[in-house]
């Protein structure tokens, strides 16, 4: 019974130590008689007791490591402290298990060497700006050295760049200085436009002003010339109808007549004026003769 008893505690401890279940996204390295001999995928798995055993558990998944602080010397010879974070994953667990005695503080060490070398060749302006060609030259540089190590690095993030406080106080001047400077420039800008607005307006205005003032000269002489044109059409329709009645039967004498008319009105006027001499014909019965002096007096009044 006793024996049947030790054989069952055998056996059961002979399963416990074959049998190897090896959860997801994990890889287990197992070593036959202490050297290495392969490694164990995800799911159930029999090892030999006593002669092969798990040396290595390794996680596959991405993991995220805290790169400590460090201070950091730009290349214009600028105190820098830089914070980062860095994500790698495991992906040969043979590399991983004897490719370095802590490929983690490897991994760390080196990410923060690769760092300051990247710093050093910046200047401290270039630093807050080309923070993506920072992280992309450390992952490059800590990529080709953890090849050997199994690991492989995804990528690597800066928290935190805080210069000295005299460095911040300088920075802080410079953008308020720049902001009032754009100030300023915008203001200046605002009244250069002003000005170039109010100038457009008045040339506008000027050139409305003056086809305003051309359109109405235009429109004056057209009308002065319509009234002319008008005034010389009654005329000429007027010449036109006395020419015409002259011609009918009786028209000479009332011309004649009419003008007889005029010529005593003019003696009337001239007898007025005691400046001027009167020569009366001597035959005044003729009609012709007095349409002769009247015309004669007419033309001396005109004079």
């Amino acid at each position: 019974m006793e024996i049947a008893v030790v054989l069952l505690i055998i056996a059961i401890i002979f399963v416990t130590r074959a049998v190897k279940v090896v959860p997801q996204q994990n890889a287990w390295v197992v070593e036959r008689l202490g050297k290495y001999d392969r490694s164990l995928a995800p799911g159930l798995s029999f090892v030999i007791p006593f002669i092969e055993r798990v040396a290595y558990k390794h996680s596959l998944k991405e993991i995220p490591l805290d790169v400590p602080s460090q201070v950091c010397i730009t290349r214009d010879n600028t105190q820098l402290q830089v914070d980062g974070i860095l994500y790698f994953q495991v992906t040969d667990p043979m590399r991983a298990s004897y490719g370095s005695s802590n490929y983690i503080m490897a991994v760390t060490q080196l990410a923060q060497t690769s760092l300051r070398s990247v710093i050093g060749k910046l200047e401290l302006d270039k630093t807050f700006e080309e923070r993506a060609i920072i992280n992309a030259q450390v992952v490059q540089a800590i990529d080709e050295a953890a090849l050997n190590w199994g690991v492989k690095v995804l990528r690597y993030e800066i928290k935190d760049l805080t210069p000295p406080a005299e460095i911040l106080r300088s920075m802080q001047a410079q953008i308020t200085a720049e902001r009032e400077k754009r100030a300023l420039i915008a203001a200046s800008e605002g009244r250069r436009q002003e000005q170039i607005n109010i100038a457009t307006g008045e040339r506008e205005a000027f050139i409305a002003r003056s086809e305003g003032e051309k359109q109405a000269e235009i429109n004056k002489a057209q009308g002065e010339a319509e009234a002319i044109k008008a005034v010389a059409d009654a005329t000429a329709q007027a010449i036109e109808r006395v020419a015409a009645a002259i011609r009918q039967p009786g028209g000479e004498q009332a011309v004649q007549l009419k003008v007889a008319e005029k010529a005593v009105d003019a003696y009337g006027r001239l007898a007025a004026n005691a400046n001027t001499t009167l020569v009366v014909p001597s035959n005044m019965t003729e009609v012709s003769a007095l349409i002769t002096s009247a015309m004669t007096m007419i033309q001396t009044q005109r004079q």
